[in-house]
């Protein structure tokens, strides 16, 4: 266990960050570059788990190591941790591997008890610091070791200020400090049963255990689930010897960033504080004031900057700054204290910052020739560029939060409040926003999901339809908002109290889940020329071809528009939503006999024939893969009682025929019913007609002389090589038909959506009979860990709280499970056709862990929402660079 806690002087160490932390690694490399750094130690990530295994007690022989290296630091600065001479005291910090600003526990100032302050204020010559060190002490160690709330420290000091008639804590006097020491005291007492610990080992101990404990708090957990920080990572823990910025006006706090986080101007950024602790700054209790003359001059501020207050300290700042930049080639985040004219550097890290300015950031420094092409790539979050293609939500304005759900497409929208899609189109037409407001979509609501302005659903997850709807769109969307009550008789819902009716204006932000009351500003994106530039480099590198999922020619456009290499699933049950043509699907669906059915299906082919023509102009030269009929018939057909009148009235049918009809057509599970390559064996006149509209308008655009798209026919749901042979020929036959009644030749291939198990594992069969593969990721989720996606919601929160899972599947890719099925297809399929062309189709498509996967699997394409184009993209140029 000797290598468990160790000294930030120590050069054994070979993977730092790994044992470390990102914290501890920073400060050893910083203390071999020769900067002012307070000696001190770190207790590694590994102890982290022993300390969960111990029941989450400290190891005795870890605390041994402890006491040898506190002596280490008494040794180095002189003083002596508990001596009632000159005492030492020390800060307690948490540093996981990567940074989790905010998430894990902070403590100052320990070593300080009703003696060693005295102690400190005698040697310091300062009562009045010696004194506010000491509550803040209390305050911190009460709140985060001993769990008493913070606002109730904070209510007494504002009692204490009004009493004085002051506003700020600099103006209190000692006395003052002395009385709020004492009731912070008595506080502890009533709260705990027990008196403030006075024996600071005991301090020590308990800060440590805290920060640890801090690994497993609810923030913390929250924070990697979002960020996919795994668990077993731990934290570590680093005990540094205090320096204070709260002596006088010759002593300061404060952080600064090498360059701008929101913008990635190459300047200093940052704020500092005179007679100040590190947790002023980010508290917000006083005002900080600015770091340069310059920031200060722009921000209109009367306020003295750094630069001028302190100017030889500033030019010390200044140069360290640019030291850590160049050493770490990359944008830092710098703390620092400033002790009776002393700077002192407390921690550096590579800094949080903005898409926009993340990318800017990595083009200039490839152009100071800091950093390479590939290394500029690298550094990027393909995540993050979600934000610059979605409108965001002006952070100026306030915010009436009311609730809280998923965060299932990125973006930001406000309108009025539509629990219809009839509704969000009528208003649509009248040019007003909407917000349609569902328990939950299904697909006969696309239209009013494409009319809406964004989509907040009560039920549903991060895949559901609303989601992966809504992402393809590019509508922002909140999924999954529990908290919301809908009732549809009323037009209304509730949540946290509050009731909305229909015509009420809310504002959605899909990038957070979050759900307010009214109007807030939105902020349209504008793609920069160093975004641009970005994805040039990143389509040089990578190798894996990026496609889109789009079923219009608008959303063909904006894919193209963002880099998309072809169309890899348009969906062609979605163009049957629209109001002209739904009731000629009705009419199909409800059909008594063959003859009835073709003529119903007759007024559709010329409405397929022209969306098929209008996605081949937009994807001229580009391959374009149309998935034929899916979902089950029944999703079509009425659910209101207005509705199934109105479609018996049209059709000349008693309303008892259409409710007998839509009877005998529900099924118990009908994902795993009669759908997809299914309904083409039962019914081949559906096929047939959506191939015959497929192959007129490749003739149509051969007729026109316009240059057309490389159309590529998928049939879904195959599970045996007999289907797709049968409906293989179904396909060539009708292309026959169409070449023989033009006298033109037409050039396609067909394929099949590997998204069963069986299919996966029949693959040499079925691949005697297929051009291509599409791995839909979706339903072969769904399917091999026969979980539904949409009611999934229920219970995989329980699944990843106790680590079954890692991630949610139908986010990011089950490399174990789903994913080994898919290189098991990809190796059997290319066994019998070696030219076989593989991708995958579902909305792992946009996740860039999965596109890693797909880029080392071989696999020659990845097609997503076109809004997620751009993120693999760049996923795809990492995962090559990763290689």
């Amino acid at each position: 266990m000797s290598n468990l806690v160790i000294s930030f002087n120590n050069k054994k160490i070979k993977n730092p960050k790994y044992i470390l932390g990102g914290k501890g690694a920073n400060l050893a490399k910083m203390g071999k570059l020769g900067l002012p750094v307070p000696p001190g130690f770190t207790i590694s990530t590994q102890v982290c788990d022993l300390f969960y295994r111990n029941k989450k007690k400290l190891p005795k022989k870890i605390l041994k190591n402890i006491q040898l290296e506190l002596r280490g630091i008494e040794k180095i600065t002189k003083k002596k941790f508990g001596d009632l001479k000159n005492p030492l005291l020390v800060s307690v910090r948490s540093g996981a591997r990567v940074s989790m600003p905010g998430m894990m526990d902070t403590i100052l100032n320990l070593g300080l008890n009703d003696q060693t302050v005295k102690s400190l204020s005698k040697k310091t010559l300062n009562g009045r610091f010696a004194k506010d060190s000491y509550r803040r002490f209390i305050q911190m160690y009460s709140n985060v070791v001993l769990n008493i709330e913070g606002h109730l420290f904070e209510g007494m000091i504002d009692s204490q200020k009004l009493n004085k008639g002051v506003l700020l804590d600099t103006e209190l006097e000692e006395t003052d400090l002395d009385e709020l020491i004492e009731r912070f005291k008595e506080l502890v007492k009533k709260q705990t049963k027990k008196s403030f610990p006075q024996n600071v080992q005991e301090q020590l101990y308990g800060a440590i255990s805290a920060v640890f404990l801090s690994w497993d708090s609810q923030r913390a957990k929250t924070y990697r689930k979002l960020n996919q920080i795994p668990d077993h990572w731990g934290t570590a823990v680093n005990v540094q010897s205090m320096v204070f910025g709260n002596m006088g006006k010759d002593c300061s706090t404060g952080v600064v960033f090498t360059r701008n986080p929101s913008t990635g101007e190459n300047a200093f950024f940052g704020e500092y504080l005179i007679n100040a602790q590190g947790e002023d700054v980010v508290a917000g209790t006083r005002t900080p004031q600015h770091i340069t003359k310059k920031a200060k001059i722009n921000a209109g501020s009367k306020e003295k900057s750094m630069e001028e207050t302190m100017p030889k300290v500033f030019l010390d700042l200044k140069r360290i700054l640019l030291k850590l930049e160049k050493y770490y080639k990359d944008m830092q985040d710098v703390e620092f204290t400033v002790e009776n004219k002393k700077l002192w550097i407390l921690q550096t890290r590579s800094g949080k910052r903005t898409a926009e300015a993340g990318i800017k950031i990595a083009v200039d420094m490839v152009r100071e020739k800091t950093i390479s092409k590939k290394e500029a790539i690298l550094r990027i979050d393909p995540n993050t560029l979600d934000t610059l293609l979605h409108p965001t939500l002006d952070n100026n304005n306030k915010k009436n939060i009311i609730a809280k759900g998923l965060p299932a497409s990125p973006g930001a929208a406000s309108g009025k409040v539509v629990f219809s899609a009839e509704e969000a189109e009528r208003l649509n037409g009248m040019m007003q926003n909407t917000i349609l407001v569902r328990v939950e979509t299904s697909p006969e609501d696309i239209h009013g999901m494409h009319a809406a302005k964004g989509v907040l659903t009560a039920r549903g997850g991060m895949t559901s339809h609303a989601a992966v709807v809504a992402r393809g769109m590019g509508r922002p969307c909140v999924s999954g908002a529990t908290e919301v009550s809908i009732n549809y008789e009323l037009k209304q819902f509730e949540s946290r109290k509050i009731t909305i009716k229909e015509g009420d204006m809310i504002t959605i932000d899909g990038a957070s889940g979050e759900v307010m009351l009214g109007i807030v500003p939105t902020v349209q994106p504008k793609v920069s020329v160093y975004f641009s530039i970005i994805m040039n480099w990143a389509n040089k590198f990578k190798k894996l071809k990026i496609r889109t999922n789009a079923e219009t020619e608008k959303d063909s456009r904006v894919a193209r528009d963002f880099g998309a290499e072809g169309i890899g699933l348009c969906r062609t049950e979605h163009m049957f939503f629209d109001q002209e043509r739904i009731l000629s699907v009705r009419e199909m669906i409800l059909s008594k006999s063959k003859e009835e059915r073709n003529n119903a299906l007759a007024k559709l082919l010329p409405h397929q024939r022209n969306d098929f023509k209008s996605i081949f102009k937009t994807m001229y030269g580009l391959p374009v893969t149309i998935r034929l009929l899916d979902p089950p018939l029944h999703e079509f057909l009425p659910k209101t009682e207005n509705e199934i009148e109105e479609l018996a009235n049209s059709i000349h049918l008693d309303s008892k025929e259409v409710k007998d009809r839509i009877e005998e057509l529900h099924e118990q599970n009908p994902m795993l019913g009669h759908r997809g390559c299914r309904l083409g064996i039962s019914f081949p006149e559906i096929y047939e007609m959506q191939c015959e509209a497929i192959f007129e308008a490749l003739v149509e655009c051969k007729k026109e002389k316009i240059k057309s798209a490389i159309t590529e026919i998928m049939i879904p749901l195959i599970s045996t090589d007999i289907e797709l042979k049968i409906l293989r020929m179904l396909v060539d036959r009708i292309a026959d038909k169409v070449q023989k009644k033009h006298k033109i030749k037409i050039d396609y291939v067909v394929g099949t959506m590997i998204e069963l198990p069986r299919a996966a594992l029949q693959a040499k069969e079925i691949a005697e009979y297929a051009d291509f593969f599409s791995f839909g990721t979706n339903d072969l989720t769904q399917t091999t860990f026969g979980i539904s996606r949409d009611d999934s919601g229920k219970f995989l929160n329980d699944y990843l709280n106790n680590k079954i899972f890692e991630i949610d599947p139908f986010i990011s890719l089950d490399q174990n499970g789903v994913g080994e099925l898919i290189k098991i297809a990809s190796k059997r399929g290319k066994q019998t056709n070696k030219k076989i062309k593989l991708g995958i189709c579902g909305e792992h498509g946009g996740d860039p862990r999965s596109i890693e996967f797909c880029s080392n699997t071989g696999l020659n394409y990845v097609s997503c929402s076109p809004f997620r184009v751009p993120v693999a993209i760049l996923a795809a140029a990492q995962a090559e660079l990763k290689k």
